[in-house]
């Protein structure tokens, strides 16, 4: 079994779904009492959103640069950024290590052109709604990425950062959540991507009418993958 690097705290909320994703998605693979090796270097999710609000994706990549040699300095195989905003800096994150670091744009690609669909809606948070360089990775592939309405950007944003960062699950953000859903269906979407991975512990895919990809599933899956090839 390989060793699996994880970057995390961006959330740590988000990474405790990623770790309990890898070890059980092991267990299901090999039984009995086996789980994942991971090697986890946590980094403080507010240090970088004020650099990445200041613009400094410089130290932003520095940082994550230290992280990715500090796993693979402990016997990671391969890494994942358990974060789609901080893939903005994946070319230098990737140039710091001498082992693969998984992009999630591609992997999101190749989940959706396997299951048949060419047109997916796309949700995440302000800067990957705004920035686009996640959804035009995904796109690079040639599938169509719809974006929602930039009036929904600002709630979508707090959704995930007032809200469940801090693991509060609101009824009524929930629903807001599906409205938006079902808008890109309306608007064509086959299926939808949660590319801010807080927002699958506030929808369910029983939740809307179409396919959810969320990113820490697809993540989660092809490193066990990986990690048991």
């Amino acid at each position: 079994m390989q060793t699996i690097g994880l970057i995390g705290g961006l959330s740590w909320e988000s990474s405790a779904v990623y770790y309990e994703g890898l070890n059980k998605g092991v267990q299901a693979q090999l039984g009995g009492l086996h789980s994942a090796k991971v090697v986890l270097v946590s980094v403080d999710l507010a240090e970088l959103t004020d650099l990445q609000q200041q613009g400094d994706w410089d130290t932003v990549a520095q940082i994550l640069g230290d992280a990715a040699k500090g796993a693979e300095a402990a016997g990671a195989d391969f890494l994942l950024l358990a974060a789609t905003t901080f893939h903005r800096v994946y070319d230098q994150i990737a140039a710091a290590v001498s082992i693969p670091v998984v992009h999630l744009a591609d992997l999101m690609a190749e989940r959706i052109k396997a299951a048949g669909f060419s047109t997916v809606g796309f949700m995440g948070t302000a800067f990957t709604l705004t920035d686009h360089f996640f959804a035009e990775r995904i796109g690079s592939h040639g599938i169509n990425v719809n974006m929602p309405d930039e009036l929904h950007t600002d709630t979508l944003d707090s959704i995930v950062y007032d809200e469940l960062i801090f693991r509060t699950i609101n009824p009524s953000s929930r629903k807001r959540v599906i409205g938006i859903v079902d808008e890109l269906t309306d608007a064509g979407a086959e299926a939808i991507v949660f590319a801010a991975s807080e927002l699958s512990l506030l929808v369910r895919p029983q939740d809307v009418e179409i396919p959810v990809l969320d990113v820490i599933t697809v993540h989660v899956e092809d490193a066990v993958s990986r990690a048991l090839a």
